[in-house]
């Protein structure tokens, strides 16, 4: 049985590092298990509700990733969770915990000459984003770590391709969504409509701001504005100092996504490549 309380808990009223395209496509998704009848932009419009390329081998029995020719390889797929519980991606998503898991693995692993994060997600959740993609800049320099895309990293994936030594992207594939979002679903119509009060008592002025069982005040809103604000100032910074980017550069994006060589141009990526010719050109470098 899906736990439908869960996913409104992880989805609804906190911030994600997810591309607006695919946030309104789980939402659309999910729209009739919540019950809700419509979806809104910020501004008040209505939301409409309408694999590796190469010969990769055997994974070693004793490896929680695979190993080809002295290469890691670390799957990076679907939506980002933080703590999924396993160390591969599971019906979807993929785990923080696991790929940090698996990089601390790999840097350590004296059969592992370089590592590559395997990637194609349109992003995920904030809470521990940034703190793996920390981890992944501090480990430059043990071995050489490249983002090889399967096709897109956007956002919270971005955040985590950005950390990594070198950024390979497909000419269909693409990078950026460098900002963060929030959806607030307000439920108190519906409450009413099927003849439900719900009554909220609180201690604290803003104990109860944003709950989804009454409309969403100004006050409120701007105070969720300001933490998607200061989270987005963190996500520019960090891929600035990631990419060596000026942090105006980033901003000045505006959470933008750019397919294939103009991520190149805008700094985001460092060459178009197909996957697999990617990995033969690390396997070259590594000589």
């Amino acid at each position: 049985m899906i736990n439908y309380p869960h996913l409104a808990q992880r989805l609804f009223n906190v911030p994600l590092a997810i591309t607006p395209q695919k946030a309104e496509v789980v939402m659309a998704a999910l729209a009739d298990r919540f019950g809700l009848a419509r979806l809104f932009h910020a501004d008040g419009r209505v939301v409409a509700l309408d694999g590796w390329d190469g010969d990769i081998g055997p994974a070693a029995q004793d490896k929680p990733y695979e190993v080809i020719a002295g290469v890691a390889v670390i799957p990076v797929s679907g939506t980002l969770v933080q703590k999924l519980g396993t160390l591969h991606p599971y019906s979807g998503m993929t785990g923080y915990d696991g790929i940090r898991a698996n990089l601390s693995l790999a840097l350590s692993d004296d059969s592992v000459r370089a590592i590559v994060l395997d990637i194609d997600s349109p992003g995920g959740e904030v809470a521990g984003c940034f703190d793996l993609a920390d981890e992944i800049y501090n480990a430059r320099g043990e071995k050489p770590i490249w983002s090889i895309l399967t096709e897109n990293a956007y956002s919270a994936a971005y955040a985590l391709a950005s950390a990594t030594d070198r950024i390979i992207v497909p000419r269909t594939g693409g990078t950026g969504s460098v900002g963060v979002i929030c959806m607030h679903v307000d439920m108190s119509k519906a409450l009413g409509a099927a003849g439900l009060n719900v009554t909220i008592i609180h201690y604290g002025d803003k104990k109860a701001n944003g709950s989804d069982v009454r409309p969403l005040s100004s006050e409120a809103l701007a105070d969720i504005q300001s933490d998607v604000d200061a989270m987005g100032e963190l996500f520019v910074e960090t891929v600035a100092r990631n990419r060596q980017l000026s942090v105006r550069a980033v901003r000045n994006t505006q959470a933008g996504t750019f397919m294939g060589a103009a991520g190149v141009d805008i700094g985001f990526a460092d060459a178009v490549m197909a996957p697999d010719a990617a990995f033969h050109a690390l396997l070259a470098k590594l000589g």
